[in-house]
């Protein structure tokens, strides 16, 4: 008997009754009605009073019957019969909850389980003595998170003392560690600052407010110590007592998860644009290493910004390139707009060149004279600079990995100069960075995981573009006489931005491809993102003119 109550308790747990309350009352997904997979408070703003409370009802419900069902033989039972009321509500079968396997956290079921403990047998100053730490524990921070996981926790302890069987105290634990992996999110955005607390706005699409993801990841081990989640990890790996292999092979497991978030900017007519920072803690050499658990990554990471309400989702730095530049993360998650933002960093370097050869030229150097270097040609924005400052120069040198490609492409090059008319400069292609060592102006713009130009391979008085994240110039070059490093496709959005993470791009601005995401989410012309190698010029040309008429500045 004992067993198959023990299965019903389970089974009560599973049934989806507030999501398919919520369905039939409002035809609404409440699965999406949160920015954090559900939640309370969420999912009263969105839905309204009524369905937010009727769903907590029947959680509140499932907990307290289950463990009603298990006290009728005795506080011990009850316990257990709590842990499995629970844990069906986290993980239910999928043959019964088909279609809403996304739960919340179960705040409902945790205080209903407490009021079916009281019924079977916990002494009410305790019963009472659970509920008035949770409720302290949420007037205190105002974190609901906090307080409904201040429930397991008191259990656990107040029950260790209780005159019961070891197993129902190990089952009280094992509740309180469920509990706490479930809502290790909501921690983790705790101390990082990012999680909403009771009353404040949320971060979720309105009528005034845009909201988009962009994935992230650590450019070095220290990126990865920005966090609070993996701060503790710095000294012990600064001490030898971790291997940086071990963060790493950790850091291979670990799912996408919202690191951060950026607020407070306001295009020109007036709407806030808010974006959640997304990362799977890889670093590049992991990305580029292992590209189907990279691509697995960024799937993964698209379909939490899904869930976290967003409309766009962009891939920043090395996720730019994996899933065939984003076409595959597209085309598993069709619900979410993805870019890999090469369009408008494309037209950032557009935007900036001229400047910067127009202040090359009143430096006193003639540029029909000069020798310019594009590292990186065989790629769509590094070709395109070479396109662009080819009739200006007297020599051009083009640098990449695929000579034959380089070939065609100076070929192709100087057909189109010839075809309109223009001065055709000298070209030379190579796979050399050495060769760099004669341009007075280098262009770069690649995805190498690491530096690839360093002081031997750029002589003094060089100008220098650097469009590669993370940078192609090694800090180095800079301590050469006259040499100029100029950093690329870095933007300043408007109003006030604040954030909780160094993006390495400068206070208040951020890469060209996270300004695409924000204009992508803001324009909602989704037919303007960025997917695969190519890059049409009217795109480009798109979120140049939408960039300025929103207030988005290219930093030069």
């Amino acid at each position: 008997m004992n067993a198959v109550l023990a299965i019903l308790a389970y089974l009560i747990g599973a049934l989806p009754l507030g999501y398919w309350a919520i369905r039939r009352l409002t035809g609404q997904d409440p699965r999406l009605a949160s920015a954090y997979n559900l939640g309370l408070e969420n999912t009263l703003k969105r839905l309204g009073p009524g369905p937010a409370l009727l769903a907590f009802g029947l959680d509140f419900l499932k907990g307290m019957l289950a463990v009603w069902l298990g006290g009728q033989f005795g506080l011990s039972w009850a316990v257990v019969f709590a842990l499995l009321v629970y844990l069906g509500h986290l993980y239910p079968p999928r043959w019964l909850a088909e279609g809403a396997l996304l739960r919340g956290r179960g705040a409902g079921v945790l205080v209903g389980l407490v009021f079916g403990l009281h019924f079977s047998g916990l002494p009410y100053l305790l019963t009472l003595g659970v509920l008035l730490i949770a409720v302290a524990g949420l007037l205190w921070s105002r974190y609901t998170a906090l307080a409904a996981l201040l429930i397991p926790a008191v259990l656990a302890l107040l029950l260790s003392f209780l005159p019961i069987s070891g197993w129902a105290k190990l089952a009280a634990w094992v509740l309180f560690l469920l509990a706490l992996w479930r809502y290790k999110e909501n921690l983790g955005r705790m101390l990082e600052g990012t999680e909403p607390r009771l009353g404040e706005p949320l971060p979720m699409p309105s009528e005034k407010t845009v909201v988009c993801a962009f994935m992230i990841h650590p450019l070095t081990l220290d990126d990865l110590f920005q966090s609070p989640r993996f701060r503790w990890a710095k000294p012990l790996v600064e001490r030898g007592l971790i291997r940086q292999s071990l963060v790493e092979n950790l850091a291979e497991a670990i799912r996408p998860m919202k690191v951060g978030e950026l607020r407070g900017v306001k295009t020109s007519d007036g709407r806030e644009i808010r974006c959640h920072l997304l990362s799977a803690p890889l670093l590049p050499h992991q990305i580029t290493g292992n590209p189907e658990l990279a691509t697995q990554r960024a799937i993964q990471g698209a379909r939490l910004a899904r869930e976290l309400g967003c409309t766009v989702v962009g891939l920043g730095a090395f996720w730019s390139v994996v899933g065939e530049k984003g076409r595959l993360v597209q085309e598993a998650v069709p619900e979410i707009e993805v870019t890999n933002g090469g369009a408008y960093t494309a037209g950032t370097v557009r935007a900036a060149i001229p400047g910067i050869l127009a202040h090359f030229e009143q430096s006193g150097r003639p540029l029909k004279q000069a020798t310019a270097a594009v590292v990186g040609a065989n790629g769509v924005v590094a070709f395109g600079i070479a396109r662009q400052i080819a009739p200006l120069v007297g020599r051009l040198i083009l640098v990449g990995r695929n000579l034959e490609r380089l070939e065609k492409s100076a070929a192709t090059l100087k057909q189109n100069l010839e075809r309109k008319g223009q001065p055709v400069p000298e070209i030379l292609t190579t796979l050399d960075i050495a060769a760099i060592k004669e341009a007075d102006l280098i262009f770069t713009a690649t995805s190498d995981p690491s530096a690839i130009i360093f002081p031997e391979h750029v002589k003094p008085g060089a100008w220098i573009y650097d469009e590669g994240v993370p940078p192609d110039v090694h800090d180095s070059v800079k301590q050469l006489p006259g040499v100029r490093v100029i950093p690329g496709g870095v933007v300043r959005p408007p109003g006030a931005m604040t954030g909780n993470l160094d993006l390495h791009f400068g206070e208040g601005a951020v890469p060209a491809c996270l300004a695409e995401t924000m204009i992508l989410a803001a324009e909602g012309a989704y037919e303007r993102k960025s997917l695969g190698g190519e890059t049409k010029s009217e795109n480009i040309q798109f979120f140049v003119e939408r960039a300025e008429a929103l207030g988005f500045q290219v930093v030069d």
